[in-house]
């Protein structure tokens, strides 16, 4: 049975749970190939619930993601840079879920800072066009996973699905900037990119465990642009950041970290927290094409900030979808 064919099937609900235990197990056991990465979030992406925009706002749309499970215990940082970045004009088209290994998802922290999550495919829309965001939540575009989570969570390890939600935007975004919780699977990420047609796309994890560019150690990453994938490694210290430890971007639950992101944009904290927001800030404008370069994109996000730009614009995200 090709790998195609067993995704369709799992998807489909066609095998049994103990058929579908051992293809995941095996999955694992081996290693799961780009090939095999890129034709499960193909079929994913073919089962979802689709954003269907049009041709002009998918080729602008990005998505800010990581895989999770890096159990850093930080702050909500890509989905901070995802509201910074639509206050600067950018198509953000975030896709997210509630909090599994961390104590606050995408989903709990933009429900904390009054942004309503309750919208119809049309209205998400809607509000991507006026806003530059919307937040795609995971569990209503993903009806095929209530059948899989059963099997997933009776598992004692990770499956693939620990790292295709990234992949697997319903929006169909062609720009990334991508997280993931392992270096060892930056080059295997990027090549299922590369296969899924990306445009262009930084896929990062930091030497010290996170699925974010970090300031406490560095970064290696791949960058995709047309096709072709370039690998490097990122020093925070070298594009004139401070070295700050793990423990200086810690946060806690929805709440908290929602003060935190309205922190940031209130120019109220100015430490480390800020910092990680405006490099990673810089690498994802670098994607979507609004800067030359990651210094000016360092100043973009840094005047987003300084000219109350990104709260202003967090409150019309938040009055826009409350008005659905």
């Amino acid at each position: 049975m090709s790998i195609q064919v067993a995704f369709e099937r799992l998807f489909n609900n066609q095998m049994s749970q103990e058929e579908a235990r051992e293809f995941l197990i095996g999955l694992y056991e081996q290693g799961e190939s780009a090939q095999e990465i890129a034709i499960a979030a193909s079929v994913m992406r073919d089962h979802s619930v689709k954003l269907p925009l049009s041709s002009e706002l998918q080729a602008k749309a990005i998505d800010i993601v990581g895989t999770g499970g890096d159990k850093s215990g930080s702050f909500n940082i890509s989905s901070t840079v995802s509201l910074l970045l639509a206050s600067l004009g950018c198509v953000v088209a975030k896709h997210g879920n509630r909090s599994i290994t961390s104590n606050s998802g995408s989903a709990d922290l933009f429900e904390a800072l009054g942004i309503n999550l309750n919208l119809s495919v049309a209205d998400q829309i809607t509000m991507l066009e006026e806003t530059g965001f919307c937040f795609i939540f995971a569990m209503n575009h993903h009806p095929a996973m209530r059948h899989i989570m059963p099997i997933r969570k009776s598992i004692p390890h990770r499956t693939i699905f620990n790292i295709l939600g990234p992949l697997t935007n319903p929006a169909g975004a062609k720009k990334y900037l991508l997280g993931v919780f392992d270096p060892a699977f930056i080059g295997r990420m990027a090549e299922a990119l590369v296969t899924l047609d990306t445009q262009r796309a930084f896929v990062v994890s930091s030497h010290d465990g996170m699925d974010e560019i970090s300031l406490a150690a560095p970064t290696s990453f791949a960058y995709i642009e047309s096709g072709r994938i370039l690998e490097g490694e990122i020093n925070p210290q070298a594009l004139g950041f401070k070295h700050a430890p793990k423990e200086a971007i810690l946060g806690g639950d929805a709440i908290a970290n929602a003060k935190i992101t309205q922190a940031i944009f209130a120019g109220e904290e100015l430490g480390a927290k800020r910092d990680i927001v405006l490099l990673n800030s810089a690498f994802a404008l670098f994607v979507e094409g609004r800067v030359r370069d990651l210094q000016e994109g360092i100043a973009m996000a840094t005047s987003a900030l300084e000219s109350g730009r990104a709260t202003t614009h967090l409150q019309r995200m938040r009055e826009v979808s409350n008005r659905f």
